[in-house]
């Protein structure tokens, strides 16, 4: 047991947290996943009905009856959880078929099942680099990638976000290395704006590199048939790793996956830590993304709306006069630089029937806090023309509407 002294010491920290206004305060939902949501914020208060605006539920299937059947059935049928790591006791049958059906899907070789997606970060690199080896990332890449890379020997070096001529000069650079590595968000969670896979996986090709790409943003509504970036970009088959998500367009549970070229698929099954020492994807949730998978694949019509939400929901907050991302994704997050702005407008909008969700230090870098709103399929125009009256009322009384970094930041400070 630590002493007074040491506890203290932690008090304090959390005290300064809560002092510059980068204290998180958990939300508690009394509901289904949804495009309203009933929200219990601050804690102890009254439960409220809101428009849900910070989800990951980008198809609307967290709650889709027929995925919630398919959960049934499964717990009913194969049991509620394994109680194994895979390579023991913990692999169904069901996991080797929602594997073949991502693999269909995503149009890759082989797919391997984890717990979730940090977790398929966790171990890809470590399983199939080496210290001859380099990683070249952009720099702006998910938080669980930054993670996964630290775990492996390989080399690790950088280039500039979505830049391709420093791109080629690392490529250039590193022609010594065994394997070259280019490691990028397919689309990039906080900014929502797309990798250029073309231009990457060209210059892949052109000096002899593998492609990793995250794609826990795009799976499920990115591309024509919501493939994800690799389809939006023209280059499916052309990726050597993808890892993706179950947890956020793809049923929104949890659970992930490596996927692409067979061998090194192989490798993660043979040697990925998180894989041999953490227990199976529950049978419920297998059955689930299975379900959602055979959703997808017949028809386009959730990904359609989705994609006309975003762009008509980008344009109502341009028009407003907010700050916003440049980006054609369904994530369009208003700038306001300041962490402590970002809570303060996060908390008016709650009380006008909005959930949002001010994101800073760490999640984001010093100066760039910002509300990431994002787009679902179950919204509907009414949802958003009620929130962006919200959106507008609030930014009025902060008199933010029209302002841009240099204002608002002379105003309130980083």
């Amino acid at each position: 047991m630590y002493s007074a002294k040491t506890r203290d010491a932690y008090t304090s920290e959390i005290a300064t947290l809560r002092e510059v206004g980068l204290f998180k305060e958990d939300r508690f939902i009394h509901s289904p996943q949804g495009a309203e949501i009933e929200v219990e914020f601050p804690s102890g208060e009254p439960p409220r009905r809101v428009i849900n605006m910070c989800s990951n539920n980008y198809l609307g299937l967290s709650s889709h009856p027929d995925v919630i059947a398919a959960a049934h059935a499964g717990l009913d049928a194969r049991g509620y959880g394994m109680s194994s790591v895979r390579f023991i006791c913990g692999t169904q049958d069901i996991h080797r078929e929602l594997e073949k059906s991502l693999s269909g899907f995503l149009g890759t070789e082989d797919t391997l099942l984890f717990p979730s997606c940090m977790d398929a970060n966790a171990g890809v690199f470590e399983a199939i680099l080496g210290e001859q080896d380099v990683m070249i990332a952009d720099r702006l890449v998910h938080a669980s990638i930054v993670d996964g890379m630290r775990l492996c020997k390989a080399m690790t070096d950088t280039f500039k976000h979505s830049d391709m001529g420093h791109l080629e000069e690392k490529l250039q650079e590193h022609q010594d290395k065994r394997v070259r590595m280019v490691i990028t968000d397919g689309v990039f969670s906080m900014d929502g704006d797309i990798a250029k896979l073309d231009e990457i996986v060209a210059l892949a090709e052109k000096y002899d590199a593998m492609v990793f790409v995250d794609d826990s943003h795009a799976s499920g509504f990115i591309g024509k048939t919501g493939r994800g970036t690799h389809e939006h970009c023209g280059v499916l088959g052309r990726i050597d790793v993808i890892t993706t998500t179950l947890g956020k367009a793809l049923g929104g549970a949890s659970g992930g996956c490596v996927s692409g070229r067979r061998e090194l698929v192989e490798l993660c099954r043979q040697r990925a830590r998180p894989y041999l020492f953490s227990n199976s994807v529950p049978p419920v949730i297998v059955a689930a993304a299975a379900k959602v998978i055979e959703l997808i694949s017949r028809t386009t019509e959730r990904r359609d709306k989705l994609e006309w939400n975003a762009a008509y929901w980008r344009r109502l907050l341009v028009e407003a006069g907010f700050d916003v991302k440049a980006g054609n994704s369904p994530i369009v997050p208003v700038m306001l630089y300041n962490a402590k702005l970002a809570q303060d407008v996060a908390r008016r909008l709650f009380a006008e029937g909005v959930h949002v969700v001010g994101f800073f230090f760490p999640v984001v870098p010093k100066g760039a806090a910002r509300i990431r709103t994002q787009l679902s399929a179950a919204h509907d125009q009414a949802h958003l023309d009620r929130a962006i009256e919200a959106f507008v009322k609030v930014g009025r009384e902060f008199e933010i509407l029209g302002l841009g970094k240099n204002e608002i930041v002379a105003r309130f400070g980083m």
